[in-house]
């Protein structure tokens, strides 16, 4: 992906509210039409800044791994899964169901790109709480596929419902029984 200059303050309202709307509906939601009523500018604003939807998504898509490095940097610093990260992930609603979007919608190169690498760097910044957390210590190569598993059951799951710390902490739970369960069978 290009780095596109996103941040500009003429662009910076149409790529928050074109990152929450793709969030909230996926990217057949994006169309110029509606994100020119949800800044409040015209249709020739958007064609002046970005030419055209794709080069607009390309936008989006370099935007959210720019909050993926955020994110991960915020990651580094949690101590413990419990409670530290789930709090944090909880700051991040609408780029985590960006991410899911792309999960989604990985059949488009770009999506499976930009998935891959914004989980490959989010999951970077946790394999050493994680593994902790699930009693994987010293056995970061397990902790990561759980984590990669983990990590497609959980865009499978997750709901504006139901994106809480009580079930943020219930999911982990749930999964440091199943790795203890298979630790204690062998």
């Amino acid at each position: 992906m290009n780095v596109l200059q996103w941040n500009t303050p003429a662009k910076l309202p149409w790529i928050l509210q074109g990152y929450t709307l793709f969030a909230e509906q996926g990217p057949a939601s994006l169309k110029v039409e509606v994100l020119s009523r949800l800044v409040g500018k015209n249709k020739s604003s958007f064609y002046h800044h970005f030419a055209d939807l794709d080069l607009f998504i390309e936008h989006l898509l370099t935007y959210h791994l720019s909050r993926a490095s955020l994110i991960a940097s915020r990651e580094r610093a949690c101590k413990n899964v419990i409670p530290e990260l789930l709090e944090t992930l909880l700051e991040f609603p609408t780029d985590l169901f960006f991410n899911r979007q792309l999960r989604i919608h990985r059949s488009r190169p770009d999506f499976a790109a930009c998935f891959q690498q914004s989980s490959m760097e989010v999951g970077e910044a946790i394999i050493g709480i994680w593994a902790e957390a699930l009693g994987l210590v010293g056995k970061n190569h397990l902790a990561q596929l759980v984590l990669n598993l983990t990590l497609e059951n959980f865009y499978l799951q997750i709901t504006p419902e139901t994106f809480t710390y009580e079930w943020l902490e219930k999911y982990v739970r749930d999964l440091q029984i199943l790795t203890k369960s298979f630790q204690d069978s062998t």
